[in-house]
């Protein structure tokens, strides 16, 4: 599966928001496209959309700008993608309306689609806004932990400049792990 553009942009601003959440200003929602090269009037839409769903104060005028309305530990990031994504539909036998697979009676790759989708969704359900933002939690010394504890510690940083390329992180395990050592 892949997130929209939509998504992608609304997870960038709560999370923008979040770590400027100290801040005396609030932030622009100029700031945010600036900083992320993004167009300024889709950014509009989607503030006005989060507004919308409580998850941001909006100030207009002069000293105006966005914040997040509730705590980023309040913030579920399976309930925004699921309120933000149009289309959970990974393949056309998802939607009955459109089913056009002669397979569909016999196949099992529907319902193995369907459980990785769940899964996918079940981990997101696990992660607040706050787990994105803070430093890795700490497993606990009895071995428990959280969906939010198994994510791949990747810090966030607000962006510098609007023309970098943004690096490539490198994710533990991984090929890329041992390119990004060498």
């Amino acid at each position: 599966m892949r997130l929209t553009q939509w998504t992608d942009y609304t997870l960038r601003v709560l999370m923008y928001c979040a770590a400027t959440e100290g801040r005396e200003q609030p932030v622009t929602i100029t700031e945010v496209a600036e900083g992320y090269g993004i167009s300024r009037s889709h950014l509009m839409k989607i503030v006005q959309e989060l507004s919308a769903r409580g998850l941001l104060e909006t100030t207009r005028g002069r000293g105006g700008g966005i914040r997040l309305m509730k705590p980023a530990s309040t913030i579920n990031i399976g309930a925004v993608v699921r309120a933000t994504e149009t289309d959970f539909n990974l393949v056309e036998c998802f939607d009955p309306a459109t089913d056009q697979c002669r397979l569909s009676n016999h196949c099992r790759l529907k319902g193995a689609l369907w459980r990785a989708m769940q899964a996918y969704l079940a981990v997101l359900d696990g992660v607040t806004l706050a787990d994105l933002m803070g430093p890795p939690a700490r497993r606990e010394a009895s071995g428990a932990q959280t969906l939010a504890q198994d994510l791949v510690p990747v810090p966030v940083a607000l962006p510098r400049n609007a023309g970098a390329r943004r690096p490539q992180l490198a994710v533990p395990g991984t090929q890329d792990e041992a390119l990004d050592a060498g």
